[in-house]
């Protein structure tokens, strides 16, 4: 599958088939999370693949979203940044939110290319997760992705439309020069 058609095909699954994925491909996806650019080159994520049924129902119990329960794997990304934050000061702490987005990114791209299907999941009771999954302090839960195959075909969401997310050399300004060129 091209880039773009990934890109573009991507959307969340929240129902998904009784057919179990090969957790080899779910493997294949945490791994293409790691090429996602990283505060000084420092890779500050881990993953918990979680498969135990009992364990993905509590997961889903802290997500307060029962289709969780129904996934039959769930990714746990979790990002430790303390070395981030020892590195760039408060700031740090921005970093490290922005390359586990970056990375979850990767890993949402590469679901839809092996035809697999998930949810990024950001609202959950961290306490709860980390109690299950024996997660330490000054660790955080940075995202929940429960998944499966698809139950059904689903569309793309409606995206905003270019026009009304670009701008063009200051916030609000949405036509170019009169030269139509943009100065790089």
């Amino acid at each position: 599958m091209d880039l773009d058609k990934a890109i573009k095909e991507r959307k969340s699954t929240r129902k998904f088939s009784h057919e179990k994925p090969d957790w080899r491909d779910v493997i294949e996806c945490i791994n293409s999370a790691r090429y996602a650019p990283m505060a000084g080159g420092d890779f500050s994520l881990k993953f918990i693949l979680v498969s135990d049924r009992e364990k993905i129902q509590k997961i889903a119990e802290a997500c307060q979203q029962d289709f969780v329960a129904k996934a039959h794997y769930v990714v746990v990304v979790c990002s430790k940044p303390d070395r981030t934050i020892n590195a760039y000061g408060k700031r740090g702490e921005i970093f490290a939110r922005q390359q586990a987005g970056a990375a979850i990114q990767n890993f949402l791209l590469k679901i839809e290319e092996r035809k697999l299907a998930t949810c990024w999941i950001g609202h959950f009771v961290e306490e709860q997760v980390k109690r299950e999954l024996e997660i330490k302090d000054g660790i955080n839960v940075e995202a929940i992705l429960p998944i499966g195959y698809s139950f059904e075909k689903t569309k793309p969401s409606k995206k905003a439309e270019l026009d009304n997310v670009l701008y063009f050399e200051k916030y609000g300004k949405k036509k170019m020069g009169k030269d139509n060129k943009i100065n790089v």
